[in-house]
């Protein structure tokens, strides 16, 4: 029982059951009105990529997680699991899903989801150990999901799809910097380098904290004047999007420490599942 809990640890749940609500999201939205089997192999298959990026990816980390204090007690730098396991485990979800999304929904959705896999294991995670920038190309591989989905119902790329993209992109700035402010120092005894700790780096990671939500509140806009939200989400987005970039806004006070960044990280979190939540809700199916 202990082991299979573990080999379940790999694949981030949390994260996982995050991301695959924004793919449920691209699907939802879309204005075709698919059959339940390419809805179900659209999950599944994201389900297995996204697995199989946490999987390798923590293959991948687990000496830098040995050192620090919230990932430690993880299955590999706790010596729990053997490494071994955790690449084979994480290659057989890749070679499973991008073929189960390539030929069961279509050769665009398995076309994003290789493209997601290996930006996030092959790029974004070496790339942490020598750069800030890292954030912004693991920021792509995030904003993929929701895009997986509307192109599963649409087979193709527009402007709704952008949107999409473009929130989660930039949703995960402000939400990543909050992470690193408050955690500062252990990515620092991990060799992992973040924006708060370059030289004047903690004051631009509060100012980018900002800059990236009042781009991501006038971008969740755009979905009112393209048909996909009513009066409702547009009230939800300005009401909730302002509140966030006034807590952001607060991180700029001198007295703004640990807590708030905490607070920050939450409230991020908060914001995602309202707009998503609202946005499908409110949604005009005839667009």
């Amino acid at each position: 029982m202990t082991a299979a809990r573990d080999v379940l640890a790999l694949v981030k749940p949390r994260i996982t059951a995050l991301v695959v609500f924004t793919t449920a999201g691209g699907l939802w939205l879309a204005p075709a009105h698919l059959p339940a089997r390419t809805v179900l192999f659209t999950l599944l298959g994201t389900v297995l990529i996204v697995a199989a990026a946490n999987v390798l990816n923590m293959y991948l980390e687990r000496d830098s997680d040995a050192l620090m204090k919230r990932t430690m007690g993880r299955p590999l730098p706790a010596g729990r699991l053997d490494p071994q396991l955790a690449l084979r485990f994480g290659l057989a979800l890749a070679a499973v899903s991008v073929p189960l999304l390539t030929f069961a929904v279509g050769p665009l959705p398995g076309l994003l989801a290789s493209v997601a896999l290996v930006s996030y294991v092959l790029l974004y995670t070496p790339m942490k150990r020598h750069t800030a920038a890292a954030l912004l190309v693991g920021a792509v591989p995030g904003a993929i999901p929701p895009l997986i989905g509307w192109t599963a119902a649409t087979e193709s790329i527009d402007l709704a799809g952008v949107l999409l993209f473009a929130v989660m992109f930039l949703w995960q700035v402000p939400h990543f910097l909050a992470i690193t402010l408050f955690r500062r120092e252990e990515y620092a005894r991990a060799g992992l380098v973040v924006q708060p700790n370059e030289p004047g780096g903690e004051r631009q990671a509060r100012l980018n904290i900002v800059r990236y939500t009042v781009a991501l509140v006038g971008v969740s806009l755009l979905f009112v004047p393209l048909g996909m939200g009513r009066t409702l989400y547009f009230a939800t987005a300005l009401l909730a999007g302002g509140l966030f970039l006034a807590y952001g806004m607060k991180g700029l006070r001198s007295d703004a420490g640990e807590r708030w960044a905490r607070n920050e990280f939450l409230f991020s979190l908060a914001y995602l599942t309202v707009l998503f939540a609202v946005l499908m809700v409110d949604h005009n199916r005839h667009i």
